[in-house]
């Protein structure tokens, strides 16, 4: 139908170059015109002078482009329709080594709480993630992850169905997928600066994924984003099913905003905000004989790849409800980056108490050569750093080495995260990591943390309430 729009349209344009030496319009000679007063004509287009003029437009030129795009658009739509379903195969290799070079007494009962032998160094994977995902149809899609890290028990991560170019819901999914609760967690780990993420983040929204149907939308414009849905609160990843009487669910929500985006320079500049927020009914009042526990319950590691979680609350016994709301802020100038988060949690028992914790951190993230962290629009989340050159390091034809740097990137952040209040006494940790990164390409990398905190106002175990640490940790990695 458009091609029969455009093909009317070049024989109107040719039609008013039928050559004559006047052509009258019917209202009288005052309104007869000479051609070469009529610089749209026929005649000027193909034979005429105007025609080899170059400031004049090829009009008839422009209309055959129109339609051979548009022929080339038709024939792309079929080939893409005709190859569905699709799949597409990505991964990522994450191995780890840690080297816990100090840690007090006190942290080697958190570790190992029956014989508080201190914390053991490691060499694993942290992650071997395979990612099967493509198209049914046009409009719909589905993911699914499968993680080897632990061999004798690989478990799922994303695994839905999506539908996408829905009138005002705009994206759908319904599966295990990311409850939208602040920056970090929606944040690739292949892009995050640092090797694991800050404890206010993995104490609120541990393992981040969660059995449920949620909706993603973007303003026309990229200025806002949204994403809101219903989730279980049990974490099905290593079983495959949530069994109980009980259902313990949260509704989450999120909406954050890109005021400032510099698009002339790529965006190597801009400032993000967001908000977000969690209402959710756990089963605070679970006995032995039900199946599913409760999930009132907040725990994270220190930042690195320990056996135990030192923080934790327990399950909060008579919990009935409780409320996440979370801040989220990021500023980037071209190689330099600052981004900060603040979370609160308050928990509603049964014995008309309420329980707060809290906690925050800040970094500052700087690339020494000079690239930027990407910004996705889309999704309001940081994207993949590309080198300006990728790390190389070959023998030259005529003699000697030749090779390229890669990029080198450094970054800082402090963390704190209140988990003790009233009779909870899951304890406070502050800690700072100091993170150097070489980038070898756009999906291959090197990285090293060290850690140093302090855990205070736990409930004791073996006796001691507090403790502090000094932890080494590097990762190689590569994604595809």
């Amino acid at each position: 139908m458009k091609r029969t729009f455009f093909g009317g349209l070049a024989l109107v344009v040719s039609l008013l170059g039928v050559p004559a030496a006047a052509q009258t319009f019917g209202l009288g000679d005052q309104f007869t015109r000479n051609s070469n007063d009529l610089p749209l004509t026929g005649a000027s287009l193909n034979d005429g002078a105007l025609a080899q003029d170059p400031d004049v437009p090829d009009y008839l030129g422009r209309i055959e482009a129109l339609e051979e795009a548009l022929a080339d658009k038709i024939e792309a739509d079929e080939k893409a329709a005709s190859s569905l379903p699709s799949l597409d195969i990505v991964g990522r290799i994450h191995l780890d080594v840690w080297d816990f070079a100090h840690a007090s007494p006190g942290i080697g009962f958190f570790e190992n709480p029956m014989t508080g032998v201190d914390p053991e160094s490691r060499i694993a994977f942290r992650r071997i993630r395979f990612t099967f995902r493509g198209n049914v149809t046009e409009t719909i899609h589905y993911r699914y992850d499968l993680e080897f890290a632990t061999p004798q028990n690989p478990q799922y991560r994303d695994c839905y169905l999506g539908f996408s170019d829905l009138p005002i819901f705009q994206t759908v999914r319904i599966g295990n997928q990311k409850r939208p609760l602040g920056l970090d967690h929606l944040n690739s780990s292949n892009d995050n600066v640092f090797l694991e993420r800050p404890e206010v983040i993995e104490a609120f929204n541990e393992d981040a994924r969660r059995v449920g149907i949620a909706s993603y939308g973007v303003s026309s414009d990229e200025l806002y984003h949204w994403n809101y849905g219903v989730f279980a609160l049990e974490n099905t990843q290593a079983t495959g099913a949530s069994i109980g009487d009980s259902y313990q669910m949260s509704g989450n929500a999120r909406l954050c905003s890109a005021p400032w985006y510099d698009e002339c320079s790529g965006g190597r500049g801009y400032f993000h905000y967001g908000i977000s927020g969690m209402y959710a009914r756990p089963d605070g009042d679970d006995t032995s004989l039900d199946t599913n526990g409760n999930d009132a319950r907040f725990r994270t590691r220190a930042e690195a790849r320990s056996s135990t979680r030192w923080l934790n609350t327990g399950r909060i016994a008579g919990a009935e409800t409780y409320e996440i709301m979370g801040l989220e802020s990021l500023l980037n100038v071209g190689p330099l980056q600052v981004v900060s988060e603040y979370e609160a949690a308050w928990v509603q028992r049964a014995n008309n108490t309420e329980t707060f914790f809290h906690g925050s951190y800040v970094y500052v993230a700087y690339n020494i050569t000079g690239e930027h962290i990407p910004y996705d629009r889309d999704s309001g989340t940081i994207g993949t750093l590309e080198p300006f050159e990728n790390f190389f390091l070959v023998n030259r034809c005529c003699g000697g080495t030749g090779g390229g740097w890669g990029a080198w990137q450094v970054g800082v952040r402090y963390s704190w995260l209140d988990l003790t209040d009233e009779n909870i006494t899951g304890g406070e940790e502050d800690n700072v990591t100091v993170a150097l990164n070489w980038i070898w390409s756009k999906n291959a990398k090197w990285q090293f943390n060290y850690v140093h905190g302090e855990i205070t106002d736990r409930g004791p175990i073996g006796g001691y309430t507090d403790g502090n640490f000094s932890i080494f940790g590097t990762r190689f990695m590569v994604f595809w």
